[in-house]
């Protein structure tokens, strides 16, 4: 089981993402570093997940701001063996045409998230995961039962690339477990996809379950901010 650490970024820190209450979020209080500094926390998650890929969550993007573009250039730069999966609530091609512009030569670092929740209609989600299959992820999303999917990304897994997130909201920082109900049903719909959960994971066990249920990675920030979970010693 592969472990990807994330970092959610608003107003240029790191906070800490609790059922996708965006509006509630605050500034982390993590047992790595008393700082909530990007580019202080997140070699530090790195290590402990003992992971090469960081995934970062733009909140300020995700709600209509501009991407935190030059925090993203900071990382990749202070982390040059690191690979990023940026979620910036992209909404068309051309977003993210944009963004593999200005990065440049680093765009090879950078896999742009997909996410239902900021698709607005069918045709939207068509041309964005055509254009770009071969190194895009989509994250199929969810909270409190119902689909975050306005485009009907769901019912058409044909659409989907290789790798797709199941990202329950409610399970974020929630300590509740993993949503291995939805993971299931996910895999059912396309049995050659690797999937990658978000949310709930509590520790090393949860891990073990989860990846009994199909997932080959899973994206985790409480459980190693609060150092319930260290893949160092965990053998994660």
């Amino acid at each position: 089981m592969q472990l990807i650490p994330v970092i959610d970024l608003m107003a240029g820190q790191v906070v800490r993402g609790v059922r996708g209450e965006r509006s509630a979020y605050r500034p982390i209080r993590s047992s790595l570093c008393e700082s909530s500094a990007p580019l202080e926390l997140a070699p530090r998650l790195l290590e402990r997940a003992v992971s090469d890929t960081l995934y970062v969550a733009d909140l300020d993007a995700l709600t209509g701001g501009a991407l935190q573009f030059d925090i993203v250039v900071a990382l990749l730069d202070r982390l040059p063996a690191v690979h990023i999966w940026l979620d910036g609530g992209f909404r068309a091609v051309a977003a993210i045409d944009a963004l593999r512009r200005r990065l440049g030569a680093r765009a090879a670092r950078v896999t742009p998230i997909v996410a239902s929740e900021s698709l607005a209609d069918a045709e939207s989600a068509r041309r964005c995961l055509d254009a770009h299959r071969e190194h895009c992820i989509l994250s199929l999303d969810r909270r409190q039962g119902s689909l975050l999917d306005a485009a009907g990304c769901h019912a058409h897994p044909e659409w989907w690339p290789q790798r797709v997130i199941v990202m329950t909201l409610d399970s974020v920082g929630a300590e509740a477990g993993p949503d291995l109900d939805t993971l299931r049903s996910v895999r059912a719909l396309r049995p050659d996809a690797q999937l990658i959960g978000a949310g709930g994971i509590r520790d090393a066990a949860d891990l073990q379950r989860a990846a009994e249920a199909g997932a080959q990675a899973w994206l985790v920030a409480s459980a190693l901010h609060d150092g319930r979970l260290d893949a160092r010693h965990a053998g994660a």
